[in-house]
């Protein structure tokens, strides 16, 4: 596994160094946190490879959803996700989303009342908001607002 490197900046090299010597497919995924993502195998082993963005947050996100599923079914662990709940959006105002992207943020979720209060903002470098999270908000790609008092899939990451 690998973080950082797999964009298209002058510093994201991690792309050129491993197809040299493998066959990676880089791609960018409809997400946020998360768009540049990269799987493999590298060297004459085939040894199997997850290429994860470089920001903090995207880079948790996607070890969230693809990496610890991947460990855990190489571990013959028959529940590979985190649990997912419905929960009613508590917040001053709608949540916005980037058109055509899923989006998953950070947030604090109620188990007594149901409601979920998203933390930080959207940014992937914001990670001090991560440390105050434990759920991520799923904010499907064809959504653009999230009204408080609607209701949202969450990751629970406890």
């Amino acid at each position: 596994m690998t973080t950082g490197g797999v964009s298209v900046g002058a510093y994201d090299v991690v792309k050129e160094a491993l197809t040299a010597d493998g066959e990676v497919d880089f791609r960018k995924l409809a997400m946020q946190p998360g768009k540049p993502q990269g799987f493999g195998a590298i060297g004459a082993e085939r040894i199997p490879l997850l290429a994860l963005p470089g920001n903090p947050v995207s880079s948790y996100v996607s070890f969230e959803l693809f990496v610890r599923p991947a460990i855990r079914a190489l571990m013959g662990v028959e529940d590979l996700h985190r649990t997912r709940v419905r929960a009613v959006l508590d917040a001053d105002g709608p949540l916005r989303s980037p058109a055509g992207r899923r989006q998953f943020l950070r947030g604090v979720y109620d188990r007594e009342t149901g409601a979920v209060t998203p933390v930080g903002g959207a940014g992937s470098h914001l990670i001090a908001a991560l440390a105050h999270a434990d759920c991520l908000l799923v904010v499907p790609e064809e959504t653009e607002a999230v009204e408080p008092g609607a209701e949202l899939e969450v990751v629970l990451l406890g």
